[in-house]
C-alpha cells in the first residue's frame, strides 16, 4: 500500500500561565496565554523538525499559544496560517468560568504576518461544551479538511484537540498523552488512517515531567 496522505497534528509548547500561575489572575484575556519563555524555544524546536516535511498546508487553534507556536512553523515552511476555530480548546466550563475570549484581529495582525484572514472556520464551538460535543466536533472538522486539502497538512492545537483529531481520524482514541509541543503523524493508506507517529517529543531539548490538558 502507498502513502497518499500525511496529517501532522501538533500541540501547542509551554503557556505562560503554566510557569507563572498568577498571571491568570490579573490577565485581560485569561483563557488565552502567550507562550512562555521555554514554550518559545520549543515551537521553534517542533519548527526545526518539521522544516524539511512536505506540508502544504498549515491550520491552526484561534488561541495566542496556537497561533505562536504555528507561527514558528510557517516561517520557515514559508506558508500561511488558517486559524481553524473547530480545533480550538475544549469550552470545558470545569477549565472556564466564562467563554474564553481571544485576541482580536487588529492585535494578531501587529505581530502574526503569516495568519491568512481570508480563510473561514468549518465550526465555532460554543460554550459550555460537553466532552462528547468537543470530540464530535474534532472529528467533523478534521474529516473536512482531509477531504478539501489533498496535500499533507499540519494542525496546531490543544491537548484535547491532539485527542479529538486522532480519534477522529483512525476511530481510536490514543493511548499515550499529549505532552506539550508534542507531534504525531497520521498516514492514509488506501482508505485507511493509521498513527505513524504518537505523541512523539524528541525534536525537544526539554519536556514536561506530568503532563498537563488545561
Amino acid at each position: 500500500m502507498s502513502a497518499c496522505q500525511t496529517v501532522w497534528i501538533a500541540r501547542h509548547g509551554n503557556r505562560l500561565d503554566f510557569v507563572k500561575p498568577d498571571w491568570f489572575n490579573t490577565a485581560q484575556r485569561r483563557y488565552d496565554p502567550p507562550l512562555s519563555e521555554d514554550g518559545f524555544i520549543q515551537a521553534k524546536q517542533l519548527g526545526q523538525r518539521l522544516q524539511y516535511e512536505k506540508i502544504g498546508h498549515i491550520f491552526a487553534s484561534p488561541f495566542l499559544r496556537t497561533i505562536q507556536t504555528a507561527s514558528e512553523v510557517a516561517k520557515l515552511l514559508d506558508i500561511p496560517i488558517k486559524l481553524e476555530a473547530g480545533i480550538g480548546e475544549w469550552h470545558n466550563p470545569q477549565w472556564m468560568s466564562e467563554t474564553p475570549e481571544i485576541h482580536p484581529r487588529e492585535l494578531l495582525e501587529k505581530d502574526y504576518s503569516y495568519i491568512d484572514w481570508n480563510y473561514t472556520s468549518y465550526r465555532v464551538p460554543k460554550y459550555p461544551e460537553m466532552e462528547v460535543t468537543m470530540m464530535t466536533r474534532m472529528a467533523e472538522v478534521i474529516e473536512q479538511l482531509v477531504s478539501q486539502y489533498s496535500d499533507d497538512i499540519l494542525l496546531v492545537g490543544h491537548g484535547a484537540s491532539v485527542m479529538g483529531l486522532i480519534q477522529g481520524l483512525t476511530q481510536e482514541l490514543p493511548v499515550f498523552q499529549p505532552s506539550l509541543c508534542c507531534l504525531s503523524k497520521l498516514v492514509k493508506t488506501d482508505s485507511k488512517w493509521e498513527i505513524e507517529i504518537g505523541g512523539d517529543t524528541s525534536h525537544l531539548s526539554e519536556t514536561e515531567k506530568e503532563v498537563r490538558l488545561v
